[in-house]
């Protein structure tokens, strides 16, 4: 009962604050709830929304806490908080300087009526149609059977522009001639990594965080590398072709998976892309798992 009446009075205050609110107080709201919004889409595109997640959990528990008054946690909890915001700016530091950065080379109008109904600008949801599945196969496979190396990078939730900004705009759809073209040996993009947003192929020669694990096998060259380090630090997709063997890979959550046949990758790429996991485990049975990031490498 004690806690239903204190809820009782949380709630006789609200409606006695909400009687008395004026033309300032709701524009305020207003204010508020747009940052909130920006704020919570710029961190839905970043690696803070695992962190947000998690601290909605201790919020929650922390407001258990207070509701029964559990003095010692929410003693802990206060002292806690005193050097919590500090870790949170330099555990978000790349994130915050990029939101800045992304502030003031912004044109505010633009970017709200570009958010319009009736804005006709050309626009991707994020999503790989069936059609770009087929090229990048497509591609990967010719480029195997040549020998030719490759390294193409497929975004998923979290956006890559931190790592498409170190390569060169392309901003072109997928098509297997083009990426066939970007990655033939001696020519100006060939060296890198592809990033592909949606049905487009958005920036070439782009440079990405190699793994530092040592659970990876040495025989493995930077392309391999490179693309499991990808995997570690966002949820992208990644496929390697190699240029020794011409075998095609797949990287993924710190996993790479490689002897993938055109059957093999076209499925895999659908199953993570189109989030079908139920059939997942199944095609990683059927391709060599080389490495896996909580797991002992297999050989």
């Amino acid at each position: 009962m004690q806690y239903v009446e204190r809820l009782k009075d949380y709630l006789n205050r609200f409606h006695t604050y909400s009687t008395n609110m004026d033309f300032g107080d709701v524009l305020e709201i207003i204010i508020i709830a747009v940052l909130v919004y920006y704020i919570l889409a710029w961190m839905k595109t970043t690696r803070a929304w695992a962190l947000l997640k998690g601290l909605i959990v201790i919020a929650g528990f922390m407001l258990i806490a207070v509701f029964m008054e559990m003095k010692t946690i929410l003693w802990i909890g206060e002292k806690v908080l005193t050097f919590a915001v500090t870790a949170l700016i330099v555990v978000l530091q790349p994130e915050l300087r990029k939101a800045l950065e992304e502030l003031g080379n912004k044109n505010l109008f633009s970017d709200f009526t570009g958010r319009l109904p009736f804005d006709t600008r050309r626009k991707t949801d994020g999503t790989l149609s069936e059609k770009s599945i087929n090229e990048i196969t497509k591609a990967c496979v010719e480029m195997g059977r040549v020998r030719t190396g490759a390294l193409i990078v497929i975004e998923r939730a979290e956006s890559l522009r931190e790592y498409a900004r170190t390569g060169i705009d392309i901003d072109a759809m997928v098509t297997s001639q083009l990426l066939i073209n970007i990655f033939e040996k001696n020519t100006p993009l060939h060296d890198g990594a592809v990033i592909i947003t949606g049905d487009r192929v958005s920036s070439a020669t782009c440079y990405l965080p190699l793994s530092d694990s040592l659970r990876l096998s040495k025989d493995l060259g930077t392309r391999h590398r490179a693309a499991v380090g990808i995997s570690e630090a966002t949820d992208s997709l990644t496929i390697i072709v190699s240029e020794e063997t011409g075998k095609i890979s797949i990287a993924f959550e710190g996993s790479l998976i490689t002897d993938l046949d055109q059957e093999k990758l076209r499925n895999m790429i659908r199953q993570i892309v189109k989030k079908e996991p139920e059939d997942q485990p199944k095609e990683k049975q059927k391709g060599k798992l080389l490495f896996k990031g909580r797991s002992k490498a297999k050989g």
